[in-house]
């Protein structure tokens, strides 16, 4: 799979219609995966390429009515997709055509960040990374997430583990440091993957929206 933007847009365009059916038992995997961010009533989360939204639900939930949850993605068949599923949001909810490269949020403005799928697909993995720890305040916490392991998933299309892959804990620790996190836990089992880091320091000003861009929250 492409880590280029336009190659991915079109990957998940052409997938976005029956993506839900194809993966129908997500659900409770993702539900765990947010409950391991130990979100707070009131907190604002992005769900970073949030794809048909599955995470939106349980993200609501745990922020409850006070909270905030923006869902951001590159492809817009996929956020469609996600409104015609009812999970758009309402009051506190928002979703976003945009680059998880150059998100139009303020420094520090999130507690947490959910990514399911998302390194593997970032254009620049260490830009995109300090680029979520840009919006995200000191001790918030990201979640790194795929409702199967590493060794699963190649299995799925057919491919051997890769030394490379930007997943595995040994490349995925430095890089996480690099932009500003700390790998605090990690978890690649067959029946899931889970990356939980800490936002350490201050905000890194790795990019500003320009002038007139709309910002959230």
């Amino acid at each position: 799979m492409s880590d280029d933007p336009a190659r991915v847009r079109e990957f998940f365009g052409a997938r976005a219609a029956d993506w839900d059916s194809r993966f129908p038992d997500d659900g409770p995997a993702y539900a765990a995966a947010v409950a391991e961010l130990g979100l707070r009533p009131g907190d604002s989360v992005l769900d970073a390429g949030c794809g048909t939204g599955r995470a939106l639900p349980p993200l609501r939930a745990a922020v409850g009515p006070s909270g905030t949850v923006v869902g951001v993605d590159l492809t817009p068949e996929m956020l469609e997709r996600a409104v015609r599923a009812g999970r758009d949001g309402g009051d506190g909810g928002t979703l976003l055509l945009a680059d998880v490269g150059r998100l139009p949020v303020r420094d520090g403005a999130l507690d947490a960040v959910f990514g399911a799928g998302l390194v593997s697909h970032l254009a620049d993995p260490a830009a995109g990374l300090r680029e979520l720890a840009r919006v995200v305040r000191p001790g918030g916490r990201l979640a790194l997430f795929h409702p199967i392991g590493r060794a699963a998933l190649a299995a799925r299309h057919g491919r051997s583990l890769s030394p490379d892959d930007l997943r595995a804990e040994p490349r995925l620790r430095p890089l996480l440091a690099g932009a500003g996190w700390r790998l605090v836990e990690y978890v690649d089992e067959d029946a899931r993957y889970l990356a939980l880091a800490v936002r350490e320091g201050r905000t890194t000003g790795a990019h500003r929206p320009s002038p007139g861009a709309r910002e959230t929250p």
